[in-house]
């Protein structure tokens, strides 16, 4: 993501009106289909698939700062499955391999780069899938807990994650959501200015949420929200469970 509070007053009337005349563009007709934005963030993912673990990932890095806070969490509760929705290559299996050796893994990504890199480290326990996270390619109650970190922003069609993620989980299973996310305004500006800009880059992502989107949307596929808040860094941390 650009950091939308670096820009000065000039840069912002200049992408203010090109996130305009995009809009406008919009509305007469032309717009990204889900499967161009899908598209997009193989390329993009294709193409930082060989950096992304390494010292040199530069926006990627970021992704880093949502694993203590998604342990933290894990601990909580026991769980014996797993599912990594958007696991790239799979840096958060490789922790949970190493601390909990004796659970089951499953990671699931829509680039396939980003996968062959994850299966060259052939972990032990842990099944790697090239699949969409909008529809799931598993069984009904499959898993004890789902994670997904910054991935989430890059779906289309973001009712359908949910909905299958609450297919998937076992009753009583977690989904535990990091994705970026901010006040009200502040979201409402990444998406009208932020995201047609990053189109320009080759970037897949989609949209942001604010908090009460994301309830909404919980609450929708049958998900009771437990934890929706908004974070240091402009994150969202989102816990919700499949009750029955």
């Amino acid at each position: 993501m650009i950091d939308l509070l670096g820009y000065n007053k000039s840069a912002w009337l200049a992408i203010s009106n090109y996130a305009r005349l995009k809009n406008n563009s919009r509305k007469g007709g032309i717009s990204v289909t889900s499967e161009q934005y899908k598209a997009l963030s193989v390329k993009e993912f294709d193409r930082a698939a060989e950096k992304y673990e390494s010292g040199h990932a530069g926006v990627y890095e970021m992704c880093k700062k949502d694993y203590p806070a998604i342990l933290e969490e894990l601990e909580k509760e026991p769980f014996q499955t797993l599912l990594d929705c958007g696991c790239g290559t799979a840096p958060m299996l490789s922790l949970l391999t190493e601390r909990y050796p004796e659970r089951q893994y499953t990671g699931i990504d829509l680039s396939p780069k980003m996968i062959a890199k994850a299966r060259e480290k052939q972990m032990k326990n842990v099944t790697l899938i090239l699949g969409d996270c909008e529809n799931l390619p598993f069984d009904k109650n499959s898993f004890d807990v789902i994670i997904c970190s910054m991935s989430f922003h890059h779906y289309p069609d973001p009712k359908s994650f949910f909905d299958s993620v609450r297919r998937v989980l076992k009753p009583g299973g977690r989904l535990i959501l990091r994705d970026i996310t901010g006040p009200d305004m502040i979201v409402k500006l990444m998406n009208l200015v932020e995201m047609p800009l990053i189109h320009l880059f080759g970037y897949g992502d989609v949209r942001a949420y604010t908090r009460g989107e994301i309830r909404k949307l919980c609450e929708n596929a049958g998900l009771t929200p437990e934890i929706i808040e908004w974070r240091k860094g402009f994150r969202l941390h989102c816990v919700a469970r499949k009750l029955v």
